[in-house]
């Protein structure tokens, strides 16, 4: 979650001097005074406190609502505040939370205390946050919650429904708007809404309403593939099951959104050319900054020494073709402009699913063609104007302006059908070796092709002007 300005939570900066007060003189007050805002309204007001305000304030406040407050809490201060509490206190907070942001915050916290903290717990959330903290956080057991709403395949449509409302009255559950059947052994059997199940005839059993082609995943399934299947069988609820089909938990449709916010912060540095950022961007160090970016422009720094080094092969024919040199800046950013561009697509395909590895001959025979078409249109551009400026007077490139035309047309059309194969194969390759596709970043592809859009360049004025101006 990312830090904001009082500029961006008026609510709160209008508020918090009121609460400031009524804390130091009648904290008993703040619970019946702020029981009608939202938790996250709270959280925003806790944010807006001073940091030694914070602790005090979910002190008056009842504990399931401390707990609903600091679910919405910026992490970096919600980690603060646990850490400061007694282990006892921070134990019956978190008790109050939903289970897998209970392991959230735990996850968060150093080792010691949070084994501190579990050890407060009763025993049965101790052994549900245990089992949810032995996920990969970015995996579907690490985003799943525990409490879901689930039934016997044999109950009768009444039976079921006081079931339901039992499980609603002995406490929060996340997922109550699905219901799903299970047999004896805990195994998935079927879904259906709230709704269906409310209008389901009575003297029925709850399977014939159900539907028995579930859509599912595995706890070790990477969360990119969770929103995935969330997003293409349109799910507000993705139940988790083991080997045997039993249901383990379930994927609500807010975890899969953060997910989603998440996974396309990480894609979007990791495409400006540096490592993803852990945290947000105002709360990490001038160092941190410094390392994640530093990385990756040492690397095309290096990168870039090829160019030079090619450029310096053809100095030659600099010296003797000064002209030569108006047009490099032209090839190589349009070169570079189209792996960008394909790189993009393809990064964006992927993840979406819409391409899988496999398709990488399917891209070759997309960006092949339509990279000689963008190619030939920049081409035939840059040869009228370099005709067009030389019979106008503008620049004077004497009776070779044709020649000259020719040889940065026909590069244009080479180095853009370049870039649009190297940038689109590009991601392919680094998945194919285990790298994040995303770290194919618009400004490594751009160097990559620079260098062979130089070479290729004074290879072909070479070819079109050799005997004339060479």
């Amino acid at each position: 979650m990312t830090p904001r300005s009082d500029k961006d939570r008026p609510l709160a900066a209008l508020i918090v001097p009121d609460l400031l007060e009524l804390l130091e003189e009648h904290p008993e007050s703040i619970g019946p005074q702020t029981e009608e805002m939202h938790p996250a309204d709270l959280a925003d007001v806790a944010e807006a406190m001073p940091e030694a305000a914070v602790r005090a304030f979910l002190a008056a406040l009842p504990r399931e609502r401390a707990a609903e407050v600091l679910e919405y809490l910026d992490e970096e201060l919600r980690t603060q505040v646990l850490e400061e509490l007694p282990a006892g206190e921070a134990a019956e907070i978190v008790a109050e939370m939903d289970p897998d942001e209970r392991a959230d915050a735990l996850e968060e916290l150093d080792e010691e205390t949070a084994d501190e903290i579990l050890q407060e717990l009763e025993p049965a959330e101790k052994a549900e946050t245990e089992r949810l903290l032995q996920y990969d956080p970015y995996t579907a057991g690490g985003l799943m919650t525990t409490e879901f709403v689930s039934v016997l395949e044999t109950l009768t449509v009444e039976e079921s429904l006081r079931a339901v409302r039992a499980m609603a009255r002995g406490g929060r559950r996340e997922a109550m708007y699905t219901i799903y059947t299970v047999d004896d052994a805990g195994r998935l059997r079927g879904v259906l809404s709230l709704r269906e199940l409310l209008a389901a005839p009575e003297g029925s059993r709850i399977s014939e309403h159900a539907w028995t082609e579930v859509v599912s995943v595995s706890p070790d399934t990477a969360q990119e593939e969770v929103s995935q299947v969330t997003s293409n069988y349109d799910l507000v609820a993705l139940p988790v099951v083991d080997g045997q089909k039993r249901l383990l938990g379930v994927v609500t449709v807010d975890d899969v959104i953060d997910v989603i916010q998440e996974e396309q912060t990480e894609d979007a540095q990791k495409f400006g050319g540096m490592e993803a950022l852990e945290e947000p961007y105002m709360q990490i160090s001038l160092w941190q900054n410094v390392r994640k970016r530093g990385g990756w422009l040492a690397i095309l720094a290096m990168s870039e020494f090829f160019t030079a080094s090619v450029m310096a092969r053809y100095e030659h024919s600099l010296d003797d073709a000064v002209f030569l040199s108006q047009f490099i800046p032209l090839v190589m950013s349009s070169g570079g402009n189209s792996g960008s561009q394909a790189t993009s697509l393809i990064i964006r395909a992927m993840a979406l699913g819409e391409v899988r590895l496999g398709d990488w001959w399917r891209i070759v025979l997309r960006e092949l063609p339509a990279g000689l078409i963008l190619g030939f249109i920049i081409g035939v551009i840059a040869m009228i104007r370099i005709v067009a400026w030389n019979m106008l007077g503008l620049y004077d490139y004497g009776v070779h302006a044709w020649w000259i035309a020719m040889a940065v047309g026909t590069t244009l059309v080479a180095v853009v059908t370049i870039g649009s194969l190297s940038g689109s194969m590009l991601p392919f390759l680094l998945k194919r070796i285990g790298f994040d596709p995303a770290s194919a970043s618009a400004p490594f592809v751009a160097t990559i092709v620079d260098v062979s859009a130089i070479s290729l360049y004074f290879s072909v004025a070479y070819l079109f002007l050799a005997g004339k101006l060479l």
